[in-house]
């Protein structure tokens, strides 16, 4: 099945979060649930240890300004402790308004109908297409280069021009994530292993050993929300979502691989079949002892189970035809209805500088998206970062299509209807293929 290129949208916003609001909350998007920084030599300053500097850009005669800054998830409090700093250098004045994920769609659909926005806004990548197609954003081009930590060259190669298409400016990296596997290496130990699975096999293989310990052990978890994993596996087998021409294209050897993958892990018994299991208590009571997640996940094991130290690790995914993963997180954007672009954009330059990079993941343990910022992390002696940053550069960006995120939930159903209730794969996979192909021709 091969799907045409995606229409601009020239509908509402409210319009188009349809698509989204079906679509839940991807696991990419709660990167920031945990505030517990993992520890790091490359991570000690506080979060009010950021004032290195002068803030680039023009702020005279700005100072008393005030900037509305939405934040997504529960790091508020952080936030705000962190851009005091800013407004100590500026005078300008940061209010923090904190959003839950799943309220997004309902405030940006109010927003954009009232045109009362905030002045700069997180932004999840998987709803920047929407905030784009929207028309939700500012392009700051023509006032972006009085800001020099906003550079293309700032962040990882092409990461800019692949986030802002068109040659405009709508937002900047601010956190990247990616996904590595979580693993308990003192189960694995006492089932006979002494190091991770680093294949698909080994995985599934490992995975059926551990959960032979018990009726309520398992060897593996596989989140029923998480729409990125199944595309992930498609790359891992070589192959992509998106066809050479741009066109979404999920009938190929490499999804149906993707699709037998994720299927066989429930097929052998293996993985808990309840969608509320969580991920963390399970992991930390060795129920589910190996899973893919985010570096977020480090820090909910620290914080609840810190005399787990030394029973667990992290290594990259395991390798299909490549061991290639998600590239998440979040950029921050001006607000198209802003008053204080220059203010806005001096901020966003703030939270660019590689320091503050720096001290924000040391308190809410988010990687940073400024290559000087990951550098320097890669540089320290904490083990699990280096593999953080070794499969950042193994990841790949989701599709930055306004109708991917409606699409990656069509493809959960359809597994989850196999995998849960016994469906047929065949006639399942048809249904798929059938209701992406509404989705995208609207």
């Amino acid at each position: 099945m091969r799907l045409t290129n995606w229409r601009p949208l020239t509908t509402a916003l409210a319009v188009m979060l349809v698509l989204t609001a079906c679509g839940g909350v991807s696991e990419s998007e709660n990167s920031t649930e945990s505030t517990t920084p993992v520890t790091s030599a490359t991570t000690d300053a506080s979060v009010t240890e950021t004032t290195q500097g002068v803030v680039s850009g023009t702020t005279d005669g700005l100072a008393g300004t005030t900037l509305n800054f939405w934040i997504m998830g529960d790091t508020a409090t952080a936030f705000e402790e962190l851009v005091s700093g800013f407004t100590a250098e500026t005078g300008i004045n940061v209010k923090v308004d904190a959003i839950p994920w799943d309220a997004v769609n309902d405030r940006l659909t109010t927003a954009v109908a009232s045109g009362e926005g905030p002045d700069v806004t997180q932004i999840g990548l998987s709803l920047l297409p929407t905030f784009i197609a929207g028309e939700a954003l500012m392009d700051v081009s023509d006032l972006v280069g009085d800001y020099p930590n906003l550079t293309a060259a700032s962040f990882p190669s092409d990461i800019m021009a692949t986030l802002n298409p068109g040659g405009a400016t709508y937002s900047f990296p601010w956190v990247s994530d990616t996904r590595v596997l979580f693993y308990r290496s003192d189960i694995l130990g006492d089932a006979g292993f002494s190091e991770p699975p680093a294949t698909w096999d080994e995985l599934l293989k490992m995975a059926s050993v551990l959960a032979d310990r018990g009726s309520t052990k398992y060897g593996y978890y596989i989140p029923q929300w998480d729409a990125p994993l199944p595309v992930a596996y498609t790359w891992q087998a070589g192959g992509d979502v998106i066809a050479a021409d741009g066109s979404i294209d999920l009938d190929t050897p490499e999804f149906r691989d993707a699709v037998d993958h994720y299927l066989a892990f429930y097929d052998a018994g293996v993985v808990p079949t309840a969608g509320d299991w969580d991920q963390a208590l399970g992991f930390i009571t060795g129920d589910a002892p190996m899973l893919v997640s985010g570096p977020y996940l480090a820090g909910a094991i620290n914080d609840q189970a810190p005399e787990l130290e030394g029973s667990w690790g992290v290594t990259m995914v395991p390798t299909g035809v490549n061991n290639t993963s998600l590239f998440a997180g979040s950029n921050v954007g001006v607000w198209s209805g802003s008053e204080n672009p220059e203010a806005a954009l001096a901020l966003i330059d703030y939270l660019a500088r590689p320091e503050t990079q720096l001290a924000w993941y040391a308190a809410v343990n988010e990687l940073p998206a400024v290559s000087a910022a990951l550098e320097e992390l890669k540089a320290g002696d904490d083990a699990m970062v280096a593999v953080y940053a070794a499969q950042l550069a193994n990841s790949r960006l989701l599709p930055l299509d306004p109708a991917w995120d409606a699409v990656g939930q069509e493809i959960l159903t359809m597994l989850n209807s196999v995998a849960l209730t016994g469906a047929d794969k065949g006639q399942a996979l048809a249904d798929l293929f059938d209701s992406v192909a509404r989705i995208v021709e609207g």
